[in-house]
C-alpha cells in the first residue's frame, strides 16, 4: 500500500479515535463499557470505511442498521413502538437477550449489505469475529422457536425484505435505472471544457482510473450515485413535501423543492448570481497558501453563531459551560483552508458524510460531560437505551437527508464547479464589452483575482510573464490567481502546490487528480443538507447546541494531516462552540474544495435544519409507543 493511500486510510480509520482525544477537556471514557449497540455501529462504520464512498446508499445502510437495533431493543419493552418487526417479547433476563438478539440482527443485515463491497473477505471477517468474541456462533441459522438469536436472524429478514421494496434497487446494487447523463465526460488533464453541450447539466469526467474511498480504484468514471433517490422510502419526511416531476416520461420524485439554480438563461440577475457563485469558488482556491502570510482567528470567539442560512455571525462571547471567554487562536489562513477542506470531505476516504456525524455522536456520548437524558430531560439512560434512541434519530436524518438533497441533485442535475469554471472561462469575460474575448456568458473580471491575459501583463517580470511564455496565443485568455492544481505535486509527502497565477481553462478543485469531484451532481450540497440535520438532532438529543465542555476541538499535526499534498504547515486545531457551528464549517469547507458554489451550500442548510426536527419528533413519538 502506497504512503498515500496508508494516509487515507489511517485519517479515515481513526477519525473519531483522534476526535476522542480533542475534546477541550481530558477526554475519559464512562466506567460503564460499549454498549452492544454501539460495538455493532463501529462494526458498520468500519465497512462503510472500505466500501465505495456511495452517501445514498451507506445513509440508508446506517439508518437500517439503526431500525433494527430499535426493533430488537423495542420487542423486550412493552412501551415502546417496534418499527418494522413487530414481536413482543418477554424475559427473566433483558439485558441478555438483548444483546444476543440485536448481534444476530445486525450480523445478518451487514453480511447482506455488504456481500457485493470489494473489501467483503475483510469485512466479514471483522463481523463474524465480533461474533465469536461474544460468545455467539456465526453459523447459527435457525428462524425457529423463542430464542433470542433465532429472533433476532427474524428481524434482520425482515429489514431485508424492506429493503428489497423500498426503490432503493438495492437487488441490482442500487444502479440506476433511467437517468443519462447529456454532457461528455470532461478530461480535466486537458485544458478547457470543449465538449460542454449543456453548461447547466452535469458532466461526469473522463480519468483512466478513478481512486475513491480508502484507497479503491476502478476503471474509468463512476455513474451519477443517486439520481432517483427520491423513489427511496424514507422516515419522517411528509408526503405533502413532495412532489412529481417528469422528465422525457421518466419519473422523478422530488422533496421539500427549493427551486431551481441560478441559470445562465434565466434574467440578468439570475447570470449575475450563478457566474458570482463560480467565481467566488475560484477567489477563495486562491486563499489555499500558508505562505500568503495572511492569518485569521478560527476559535469560537470569532467564527460562528450564524443565522440560519447564512455566514452573518461573528463568534460567540463567552463559554456558556465555563463562563469564560473562548481564547483567539490565531492561524496561517492557507493552513486553516486546507485542512477544512480535508477534514469534512469525506467523500473519499471516510465514512461519508452521514457516517462521520454517526462518529461525533459516539465522541459526544462518551463524553463524562454528558447527561445521557433525552433533550435533557426526563430519566438518565443507561448505555443501550442511549445509542439505540440516538442512533434511531440520527439515522433517520441522515436517511430523510439523503433523499431529499439526492431528489434534488437528480431533478436539477447540475454541473460541479470546475465543469462550470471552464466553461466560462472558454467563452470568456461578461465584465465589459470593449475590452477583448467578451461574451454574455463569460465570467467576470476582478483585479487580483480574474484578469485578461495582454502583452502588458504577459511582459517579462510581470504576473502573467509565465503564461504568455508558454504560448503566445495566451493573449486575451482569462487567467486566474489559485491553487495551482495536482500537475504542481510530483509527491503529496513533500511537495504542495501553491498559489499563482494559471490559465482558467486549467482551473482543478482542491482535491486529488484520480477524484477530481463527487460522482453527482452538485446542487444542492449533501454535505450542507446531512450536517445541518444532525446537528440539530444533537441538539434535540442532548438537550444543548453546545458541544459539551462549550467547545470541540479536532488537532492535526504539522505535515501530517493533509493528504491532497503536503501540509498543514504548522500543527492546527479546528474549534466549534455548537453543533450548527461546526454544520456551518462544513458547508463552507465544500467551496475552499472546489466542489460547490454559495448557491448549493444555503438551501442544504435551510433543508436539513427542517429535516433534522422532523426526523427528531417522530423518533420521540416512537421512543414514547405513540407511533
Amino acid at each position: 500500500m502506497s504512503k498515500e493511500n496508508f494516509q487515507r486510510l489511517y485519517k479515515s480509520v481513526f477519525t473519531g479515535l483522534l476526535l476522542l482525544s480533542c475534546f477541550s477537556y481530558q477526554y475519559a471514557l464512562a466506567q460503564e463499557s460499549k454498549s452492544v449497540a454501539r460495538e455493532w455501529n463501529e462494526e458498520l462504520l468500519a465497512a462503510i470505511r472500505f466500501d465505495e464512498a456511495r452517501p445514498t446508499v451507506h445513509a440508508r445502510n446506517l439508518f437500517h442498521t439503526s431500525v433494527l437495533m430499535w426493533d430488537a431493543w423495542a420487542a423486550y419493552s412493552q412501551n415502546a413502538s417496534q418499527i418494522w418487526h413487530q414481536e413482543k417479547r418477554s424475559s427473566e433476563n433483558p439485558d441478555r437477550d438483548r444483546h444476543q438478539t440485536m448481534s444476530y440482527a445486525a450480523y445478518r443485515l451487514l453480511q447482506w449489505r455488504f456481500r457485493n463491497s470489494p473489501n467483503y473477505p475483510q469485512t466479514n471477517t471483522a463481523l463474524r469475529r465480533q461474533m465469536t468474541d461474544f460468545g455467539y456462533d456465526p453459523e447459527f441459522d435457525s428462524r425457529e422457536g423463542t430464542s433470542a438469536a433465532a429472533l433476532g436472524i427474524r428481524i434482520a429478514d425482515t429489514v431485508i425484505s424492506f429493503g428489497l421494496e423500498d426503490n432503493a434497487n438495492e437487488i441490482q446494487n442500487y444502479r440506476n435505472r433511467f437517468y443519462e447523463p447529456v454532457n461528455p465526460g470532461l478530461d480535466p488533464r486537458q485544458p478547457g471544457n470543449p465538449n460542454m453541450r449543456n453548461p447547466e447539466r452535469w458532466q461526469p469526467f473522463d480519468i483512466p482510473e478513478f481512486v475513491g474511498q480508502s484507497g479503491l480504484s476502478k476503471d474509468g468514471y463512476p455513474a451519477f450515485v443517486g439520481p432517483e433517490w427520491g423513489s427511496v422510502t424514507p422516515f419522517a419526511l411528509k408526503p405533502v413535501q413532495a412532489k412529481n416531476v417528469y422528465r422525457e416520461n421518466k419519473l422523478y420524485k422530488l422533496w421539500m423543492d427549493p427551486g431551481p439554480p441560478p441559470s445562465l438563461s434565466g434574467g440578468s440577475k439570475e447570470k449575475q448570481q450563478i457566474v458570482r457563485g463560480y467565481q467566488q469558488v475560484a477567489e477563495w482556491s486562491g486563499t489555499l497558501d500558508p505562505a500568503d502570510g495572511k492569518y485569521i482567528d478560527i476559535s469560537p470567539a470569532s467564527r460562528g453563531n450564524n443565522t440560519l442560512g447564512t455566514n452573518d455571525g461573528s463568534g460567540h462571547e463567552m463559554n456558556p459551560i465555563t463562563g469564560e471567554p473562548y481564547a483567539p487562536l490565531i492561524v496561517r489562513a492557507g493552513d486553516y483552508y486546507r485542512v477544512l477542506a480535508e477534514f469534512w470531505a469525506d467523500g473519499p476516504s471516510s465514512e461519508t458524510p452521514p457516517g462521520h456525524w454517526f462518529t461525533i455522536l459516539n465522541v459526544v456520548s462518551d463524553q463524562p460531560g454528558l447527561t445521557r437524558k433525552i433533550g435533557g430531560k426526563g430519566s438518565l439512560l443507561d448505555r443501550l437505551e442511549w445509542d439505540v434512541k440516538s442512533y434511531l434519530a440520527m439515522g433517520g436524518a441522515m436517511h430523510d437527508s439523503a433523499i431529499a438533497a439526492w431528489s434534488i441533485k437528480g431533478w436539477y442535475d447540475s454541473p460541479r464547479p470546475i465543469s462550470a469554471i471552464r466553461y466560462l472561462c472558454d467563452q470568456g469575460q461578461s465584465s465589459d464589452p470593449s475590452l477583448p474575448n467578451f461574451h454574455t456568458e463569460g465570467i467576470s473580471l476582478k483585479p487580483g483575482s480574474i484578469e485578461l491575459i495582454t502583452s502588458a501583463s504577459g511582459a517579462p517580470g510581470q504576473r502573467h510573464a509565465h503564461l504568455l511564455s508558454e504560448s503566445p496565443s495566451n493573449i486575451g485568455k482569462i487567467a486566474l490567481k489559485a491553487w495551482r492544481g495536482p500537475e504542481f505535486i510530483d509527491d503529496p509527502d513533500n511537495d504542495a502546490a501553491g498559489v499563482g497565477w494559471i490559465l482558467c481553462e486549467n482551473w482543478w478543485p482542491y482535491q486529488r487528480p484520480n477524484f477530481v469531484s463527487p460522482p453527482f451532481a452538485g446542487y444542492i450540497s449533501g454535505h450542507s443538507t446531512y450536517s445541518r440535520a444532525a446537528a440539530e438532532v444533537m441538539t434535540l438529543l442532548t438537550g444543548t447546541k453546545y458541544f459539551p465542555g462549550g467547545i470541540g476541538i479536532f488537532n492535526m499535526k504539522k505535515d501530517e494531516y493533509l493528504v491532497f499534498e503536503k501540509g498543514p504547515s504548522q500543527s492546527i486545531q479546528l474549534q466549534w462552540a455548537t453543533y450548527q457551528d461546526a454544520a456551518d464549517e462544513c458547508g463552507l469547507s465544500r467551496i475552499y474544495g472546489g466542489i460547490h458554489p454559495p448557491f448549493d451550500d444555503i438551501p442544504g442548510r435551510l433543508i436539513g435544519y427542517k429535516i433534522g426536527h422532523q426526523a427528531f419528533e417522530k423518533a420521540e413519538k416512537i421512543f414514547s409507543g405513540v407511533e
